[in-house]
């Protein structure tokens, strides 16, 4: 592992290693949740040529003219998919924080209505298990984006099964949990400033991560030394780059996952900051995958995380209703897009 607060850690290993090489690759994964939530993870198998061509479709998307980008908005209230304009939402938000809204627009797509005809009825689900939307332009857009979907979605169960194990769990312990899930898969933009931010103002504001584990690949110019990239709020108080290299991405836990540990691990503070002026014309671009447990999955104290001097210090919640609580929160000023 590097010296730093993120480590790096292969997991190629845990699928064809022996016991001794999984429970050695589990407790690295856990050492690194207990004390930062964050790792940068090598060896996952999501080819690189297919998350460049996902990323290469999202900057054709958007630098389309906004007036056609604004054709692929999702219909508003809490449905995500689709287009999110510029300014529109606000993570800090979600702490209390007031401040003016990112700097970002972004393209989400889910999981679809693979999953809808189980949740049908119940109040909220029918905006997590939408239909995807897709531009006109460009074309291949929505096959690409789809493909990586696909990639990533298998990567998280393969995570959460190392997760599993570095909680002393069986390794399919959260497979029913996860088979069902709303997971999102965004791709990010954060376009040149055309003039100085506002006061207080982040490309993406200072947050926490909703929900069980997220994983982020960053483009060439999100990966280089500019000071305009992704940064997690250290241990000690001060604010680290967190960078990674082309055959890597970067995971950090969420909020479930530390109700679910009852605090073993650690959802840790991320914000992507504005660069200074000399670097005002740099754009920057990322896509993460958000594993959002099934709707109606209950979130509660894992047995292996409490004690009787330890007992549970979250009450149960399903997925599903602490997420929209979450959604309601960042929707800067209230507005829908």
């Amino acid at each position: 592992m590097a010296e730093r607060a993120v480590p790096i850690i292969d997991i190629g290993a845990f699928e064809e290693g022996s016991g001794p090489e999984k429970a050695a690759l589990a407790s690295a994964v856990d050492e690194a949740c207990r004390s930062i939530g964050f790792l940068v993870i090598s060896g996952h198998g999501v080819p690189r040529n297919l998350i460049d061509s996902a990323l290469a479709a999202g900057r054709t998307f958007f630098d389309l003219p906004e007036a056609e980008k604004r054709r692929s908005l999702s219909p508003g209230g809490l449905q995500f998919l689709g287009y999110t304009a510029p300014q529109t939402r606000n993570l800090a938000a979600t702490l209390g924080e007031e401040r003016p809204p990112d700097l970002r627009e972004i393209y989400t797509v889910g999981p679809g209505e693979r999953f809808a005809e189980d949740y049908v009825g119940l109040p909220g689900a029918s905006d997590l298990y939408a239909p995807n939307i897709w531009p006109e332009r460009p074309s291949g857009f929505a096959d690409v984006h789809l493909r990586l979907y696909r990639a990533m979605e298998e990567l998280a169960e393969r995570v959460m099964r190392i997760f599993a194990v570095a909680l002393g769990l069986p390794e399919t312990h959260f497979a029913d949990k996860i088979d069902r899930h709303f997971s999102p898969l965004g791709s990010f933009h954060y376009p040149a400033l055309d003039g100085p931010a506002q006061t207080g103002q982040l490309r993406c504001g200072a947050h926490t991560d909703f929900g069980s584990l997220t994983m982020l690949a960053m483009s060439d110019e999100s990966r280089d030394d500019a000071p305009s990239g992704l940064q997690i709020r250290a241990p000690d108080g001060t604010w680290e780059d967190v960078t990674a290299g082309p055959q890597q991405l970067v995971v950090n836990i969420g909020d479930m996952m530390v109700r679910w540990t009852n605090d073993r691990w650690t959802s840790t503070l991320h914000r992507v900051v504005v660069p200074p002026s000399d670097a005002a014309n740099m754009r920057r671009q990322s896509i993460g995958y958000f594993l959002h447990p099934n709707y109606d999955a209950d979130v509660a104290c894992l047995e292996t995380c409490t004690s009787p001097d330890n007992p549970p210090k979250y009450p149960p919640v399903t997925a599903g209703a602490e997420m929209f609580k979450k959604l309601r929160s960042r929707i800067a000023g209230g507005q829908d897009d």
